[in-house]
């Protein structure tokens, strides 16, 4: 399969949004980043997340995941209000965001980074035995071979690998919504694959998937929908199926193509 071929699409996903972004401002003094920004993102799908540099996708993604407070608008999650102010609060929704480092240990095995901050424990000892079982199921179920021994560090995993450990450890909190930011940044044609086949497959599991991404084969490979940033504004929030490349490209670049974006 190419990068340029769509993978497998959810079907039958729920009318109703997990996560619900409506009018969300955000601003850092005297600078407004956000501008009344809506995003949703269905269980069961890939929403991607898409837009220029300095378009407000990491405060967005921030705000999302309680790094950041929004100011104002609504914050829905399963259709009730929420204000999470901190990552952990976040985490507590079933909120996990992926973010572009990785945030892994290099001197840690795969198990102790999926379990980093929080360990199992068997009264006062750690749960080894627990813990690795979880991450060998938890590997298993995305249909991850590549990484061999769950007991591998992480210093010898390729970029690929490593982006799929901080993948599967974003997934065995029962999550609900994984944010992932350009997980094939820097990634081979084959790594790329594999993780772009690793988001579907997140996806066709029921959670909801938001991808950040500049690659736009990318996007058309393996989003359900797009949501375009315009400096700090919701461009559009659109079916992939209903648009073309190109205009994703314009939507990106001025915030409007044809009669799809923002007023003119």
């Amino acid at each position: 399969m190419s990068l340029g071929t769509s993978f497998g699409r959810s079907v039958g996903a729920s009318a109703r949004p997990v996560l619900d972004l409506r009018g969300v401002d955000k601003s850092f003094g005297p600078v407004q980043v956000l501008h009344g920004v809506d995003l949703t993102a269905y269980p069961g799908e890939v929403t991607a997340l898409v837009g220029d540099n300095g378009a407000g996708k990491t405060t967005l993604v921030k705000g999302i995941g309680g790094v950041h407070t929004f100011d104002s608008g609504e914050y829905l999650f399963e259709g009730r209000p929420v204000r999470p102010r901190t990552p952990r609060d976040a985490a507590g929704l079933g909120i996990e965001v992926v973010h572009q480092d990785l945030a892994l240990c290099e001197n840690l095995d795969i198990v102790e980074n999926m379990f980093l901050g929080r360990e199992r424990s068997n009264g006062i000892a750690l749960d080894e035995a627990a813990m690795e079982e979880a991450a060998r199921r938890t590997l298993t179920g995305l249909s991850v071979r590549s990484v061999g021994s769950v007991r591998r560090r992480v210093s010898e995993l390729s970029g690929g690998q490593r982006q799929t450990v901080a993948i599967a450890r974003a997934v065995l909190w029962d999550s609900r919504v994984v944010v992932l930011d350009e997980p094939a940044a820097a990634l081979g044609v084959a790594q790329t694959q594999q993780v772009l086949e690793l988001v579907r497959r997140l996806a066709d599991k029921g959670l909801a998937v938001v991808l950040i991404s500049h690659n736009m084969n990318d996007v058309f490979a393996v989003s359900d929908r797009i949501v375009a940033l315009y400096l700090g504004r919701t461009a559009a929030q659109v079916r992939t199926a209903d648009v073309t490349h190109r205009q994703v490209v314009e939507l990106i670049t001025s915030g409007r193509t044809g009669d799809l974006g923002l007023p003119a």
